[in-house]
């Protein structure tokens, strides 16, 4: 049965990847009506209500193409050398291999006997792994559940913590949004689930992997002069970076060793830790980053103007921790300097209030998670 008596009025906007109908449905089934209910499960695609300004709208998406043949052996290869490269990295730090080794490939003239210590590595590679993985997924299955034309994750191999460099094996991973996003709940959805599917693995992950963790004694040799308390990554058994904290890992810190000192990580705290990094790092709210996305979702208007803001404190942040400076010129070569927002297809729809919650709550998990000195000097 068609839609068409149950509708005012109704535009279909023919995508690459799909077609979206915009309905504007007859007040008397706007509740909807049972035989409307009936013709809406029947429907080839998604749906979801909108409430505007003129009556209750239907937003309909049908996909009109075939799913491209995506190349799940090339994204399987990347995520097996970045498990690889992060396993090593893991090993380093659990003191398993020697930073002499690099990467790893050198060891495994050794045989077997290279696999025992390289394994210690997994206490730290596996649940990073996983908060990339479920960080990425959260988009993925969202961007598929209305049905946008997105890649499976790619992976990212990095380099190991070969003093001086603070590599983990792995630079990320990220997904590819082919299409048009069809309005803001869209976008909203899509830029946020990746950082709370992360949050959630990164956050037990932290917990437990504090549990794991020792405190230093007193007298424990340190290239620094420790000063206070906090955490700092072990590698080898031998402290070489002192971490930052945001309030969600001093909350868990304090939790786990009310007594303070200085703690030495365990190499699943660390993954906790950089799980934390990783969901501040793309919640701020500029560019093409998942805050970016939240915030034109959110105040379009307001948009660049936030950015460019948060931006300048990003610069100056740079005074405490070069890093910042790294993340500000990134940010400003992915915007091209302009800080603007790729636009959606409907960018007037209003954002539904079942949504303004996902919003404010995106704004709470960066305030937990944003750590000012991720690395401390």
């Amino acid at each position: 049965m068609s839609l068409a008596p149950f509708l005012l009025a109704w535009r279909t906007i023919p995508l690459h990847d799909r077609e979206v109908v915009d309905a504007l449905v007859d007040p008397a089934h706007a509740t909807p009506s049972a035989p409307l209910g009936a013709v809406l499960a029947a429907w080839p695609g998604t749906y979801y209500w909108s409430d505007e300004p003129d009556g209750r709208h239907l937003v309909l998406t049908r996909v009109t193409s075939p799913r491209r043949r995506e190349s799940w052996g090339w994204h399987a290869l990347l995520a097996l050398i970045t498990l690889f490269t992060t396993t090593v990295a893991g090993s380093m730090i659990a003191g398993g291999v020697s930073p002499d080794v690099g990467f790893g490939f050198g060891a495994l003239a050794q045989g077997l006997d290279f696999l025992v210590p390289l394994s210690w590595g997994l206490s730290f590679s596996l649940p990073l792994f996983a908060i990339l993985l479920c960080h990425e997924m959260g988009h993925y299955l969202t961007a598929r559940y209305y049905q946008l034309d997105v890649s499976p994750p790619y992976f990212l191999p990095g380099p190991p913590p070969v003093p001086p460099l603070p590599g983990i094996g792995t630079l990320g991973a990220f997904i590819r949004l082919r299409t048009l996003l069809t309005d803001r709940r869209q976008l909203l959805d899509v830029g946020a689930m990746g950082p709370f599917a992360g949050f959630l693995v990164a956050l037990p992950t932290l917990w437990i992997g504090l549990a794991l963790s020792t405190p230093l004694p007193v007298d424990q040799t340190l290239p620094w002069e420790p000063v206070g308390e906090g955490m700092i990554l072990l590698v080898g058994g031998v402290g070489v970076t002192p971490l930052g904290d945001s309030l969600i890992t001093l909350l868990l810190r304090q939790l786990t060793f009310p007594e303070g000192g200085i703690i030495g990580l365990h190499p699943a705290a660390f993954a906790g830790w950089v799980g934390m990094f990783v969901t501040m790092l793309n919640l701020l709210p500029m560019g093409q980053l998942d805050g970016g996305h939240i915030l034109f979702a959110a105040l379009p208007r307001w948009h660049r103007r936030v950015a460019v803001g948060f931006w300048i404190c990003v610069m100056l942040l740079g005074m405490f921790w070069r890093g910042w400076l790294f993340w500000g010129f990134i940010v400003l070569l992915l915007s091209r300097g302009r800080f603007v927002h790729p636009p959606v297809l409907d960018v007037y729809r209003p954002l539904p209030p079942s949504r303004r919650w996902l919003a404010w709550a995106s704004l709470v998990l960066f305030l937990l998670t944003f750590a000012p000195v991720p690395f401390r000097s």
